[in-house]
């Protein structure tokens, strides 16, 4: 025979144990952070990206979050134009492929460390933390994907780095992703 206090018990802990599971995530607590969601994703018209930045000195949190908001747009333009550059190059076998690869990379980085016109700010904003007297600056920025382009053209018209088969095929990728970004606006 059964004792009646022994499946109490264990009922009693089985749901403790269940409660627990519901109530504690093992990744954590989902957080809200600013300038999420598709507002602030990069589209066929815009590249965008958003930082966020810490610190005890509010200056240095909002430059920490505008580095990294430029860091993501940096990225995305790279990537953007080495997939369109190696899918330009591997249709036309083109023998400088390698050298016109390279300069788009140095086109992108170059242009990133230049200040931008049309980089515009589309949001910030600013927390302070009592406990920890600290300020986080929330940032987020975008640019028209043909006026990036076309900067980008005009950068590479000035490199005289640049051979000019290179320069060619620079300008025909660059017209097309022009046009692409155009298009979007209609």
């Amino acid at each position: 025979m059964t004792h009646p206090r022994i499946p109490l018990a264990i009922i009693a802990t089985a749901v403790c144990m269940l409660a627990a599971c519901k109530s504690s995530n093992p990744a954590g607590e989902k957080v809200n952070m600013p300038f999420s969601g598709s507002k602030y994703e990069s589209t066929n018209r815009f590249f965008r990206g958003t930082g966020t930045g810490v610190s005890v000195k509010q200056n240095i949190a909002r430059s920490k979050a505008d580095l990294d908001a430029k860091n993501q747009l940096a990225a995305q333009a790279g990537t953007n134009i080495r997939a369109v550059a190696d899918q330009y190059l591997g249709q036309t076998e083109n023998a400088e492929a390698a050298e016109v690869a390279d300069k788009f990379q140095s086109l992108v980085r170059e242009v990133m460390n230049t200040e931008l016109a049309d980089l515009r700010k589309i949001g910030e904003e600013t927390r302070y933390n009592e406990t920890t007297k600290e300020y986080t600056q929330y940032v987020a920025f975008e640019i028209k994907k043909n006026a990036m382009f076309r900067y980008m053209k005009k950068q590479a018209k000035t490199d005289e780095k640049i051979s000019e088969a290179a320069r060619k095929k620079i300008d025909e990728i660059l017209d097309e992703e022009i046009r692409k970004a155009d298009l979007e606006e209609e």
